[in-house]
């Protein structure tokens, strides 16, 4: 069911008008909001939804990184991700590091609406026509086309961000 942009997180749907970015609001039932419980639901291919994930580097003050991969795969951190922050070691961040750096709920974050850290989007989310997104909040996501969010200007693409599980 596709719904009004004001339903999302207001930092998501702030940025969605500045940036001009195009994309389709559903909503969803909170409590199916994370990946694997969302695409059974909804009949959503993993192949074609996005995690995005912040990621802390070990580091005084500590670097984030919003990291946006395929579903089916999982989050190079130890070698990629670390590499692209400058760090020897990192982490996921905490769910409250994640709250606190992002202002969004946790099974809702998107990199729409981030723009105090870098997102690193993998090469991979670009083969796909359209993939779903978090809306910022448990109850939306959005589906858009990959290529909406180079008009973020803190995104960079990533080949081997995403591993293959």
């Amino acid at each position: 069911m596709t719904v009004s942009i004001e339903l999302l997180h207001p930092r998501v749907a702030e940025a969605i008008r500045q940036h001009g970015v195009k994309a389709e609001v559903l909503e969803c039932d909170p409590n199916l909001a994370d990946t694997a419980a969302f695409c059974q639901h909804y009949k959503f291919a993993p192949e074609h939804t996005c995690n995005a994930i912040v990621v802390a580097g070990k580091s005084n003050p500590v670097k984030y990184a919003c990291c946006v991969i395929l579903a089916t795969c999982k989050l190079d951190v130890n070698k990629t991700v670390s590499n692209l922050l400058e760090v020897k070691r990192c982490s996921f961040a905490t769910g409250e590091q994640t709250v606190e750096t992002t202002e969004m709920q946790i099974g809702g974050v998107t990199p729409i609406g981030i723009d105090n850290m870098p997102v690193y989007l993998d090469s991979a989310v670009m083969d796909n026509e359209t993939v779903l997104l978090g809306g910022g909040n448990r109850a939306t996501k959005l589906i858009i086309r990959p290529s909406e969010l180079t008009k973020l200007s803190n995104v960079q693409i990533v080949k081997g961000l995403g591993l293959p599980r």
